[in-house]
């Protein structure tokens, strides 16, 4: 009789009992299954990607509000304004109309226009402080990661004295020996600023100095001094200049709270925090002379803050994908 199998077996030729062939079955293989993403998943995956790489709606937000405070600070004196040092005696704790558009503050005078040329006094304080502290501490940090050695522990000897020394009590003293003006908190200001740049800088000189575009020019025979300009601080400007746009607005706070002691931009110079502070005793009744300079504060710094912050996670983002 022929012999004959059934699907799925293959005959076994070993002899069995009466020595003839029994076909045993042999289990199918099992393929394992690749996981093959659905276009669903795909879609959203490509939804998310081009989320992340979008200019998100505030950024564009804030740059305006920021390049609005500044156009207006930069043309105050020739936009057709009230004058902000003279006062008003019919316009005393005015309220908001079409000729005055905030009302007016204690002693009458445009509450608006005050707050616009204020933005001058204000936004000076922030950029230049901050600009020079950066400038210095931006070259003694890089001086201090590139050489090290004796230059890195007195500058970080210098750096130590200055953080350990209370900063309102060295604007105290700035004030007392120089005299209150916007000068001379603008120098007291950048003085405190230098030794967080130091660090700043420092740190980001050392991880750069490691790049091989550095290690080439090292070898080529540049001069310390040309390879610190053209190779190390264009890569050191980014860090630096995201953690600047923190100060700036840091720094306007700071401007705003040393006008409470007596400290900041004195009168009748407007500023933010000088009108803030004028206007404390009125608070109950007259919120509106502390209120517009304090909300526009808020915005600016705010703007600024964003901006800093944004600008840093994508220098981290850059570095990340060196």
């Amino acid at each position: 009789m022929p012999e004959t199998t059934t699907p799925g077996t293959t005959p076994d030729t070993s002899p069995g009992l009466a020595g003839d062939s029994v076909a045993t079955p042999v289990p199918s293989a099992t393929v394992p299954t690749a996981t093959v993403p659905t276009a669903r998943g795909a879609a959203k995956d490509a939804k998310r990607a081009r989320r992340a790489g979008r200019t998100p709606f505030g950024w564009y937000v804030a740059w305006t509000w920021l390049g609005a405070v500044v156009l207006a600070a930069v043309f105050a004196p020739l936009l057709p304004l009230w004058d902000p040092a003279v006062p008003d005696y019919n316009n005393v704790f005015g309220g908001i109309t079409p000729e005055h558009w905030l009302g007016g503050d204690t002693l009458g005078r445009d509450t608006f226009s005050r707050v616009i040329h204020g933005a001058r006094a204000s936004l000076l304080v922030g950029i230049c402080a901050v600009g020079l502290g950066a400038l210095v501490g931006g070259i003694l940090g890089m001086l201090a990661g590139y050489f090290g050695g004796r230059t890195e522990r007195v500058l970080a000897l210098v750096t130590d004295v200055v953080l350990a020394f209370p900063g309102l009590v060295f604007i105290i003293a700035i004030v007392a020996i120089l005299g209150s003006s916007l000068t001379n908190l603008i120098i007291g200001l950048a003085i405190l600023s230098v030794p967080t740049f130091i660090r700043l800088t420092r740190a980001a000189t050392l991880v750069v100095a490691q790049r091989e575009f550095v290690q080439a020019a090292r070898a080529y025979g540049c001069s310390p001094l040309r390879i610190i300009a053209r190779e190390i601080a264009p890569n050191v400007v980014l860090p630096v200049a995201a953690y600047a746009f923190i100060m700036i607005g840091t720094f306007i706070v700071v401007e705003g709270s040393l006008s409470f002691l007596g400290l900041g931009i004195p009168p009748p110079t407007p500023s933010w925090g000088g009108m803030i502070a004028g206007g404390r005793t009125e608070l109950l009744n007259y919120p509106h002379i502390s209120l517009f300079p304090a909300a526009v504060m808020f915005l600016t710094v705010l703007s600024i803050n964003y901006i800093g912050e944004r600008t840093r996670k994508q220098f981290e983002v850059k570095e990340s994908n060196l």
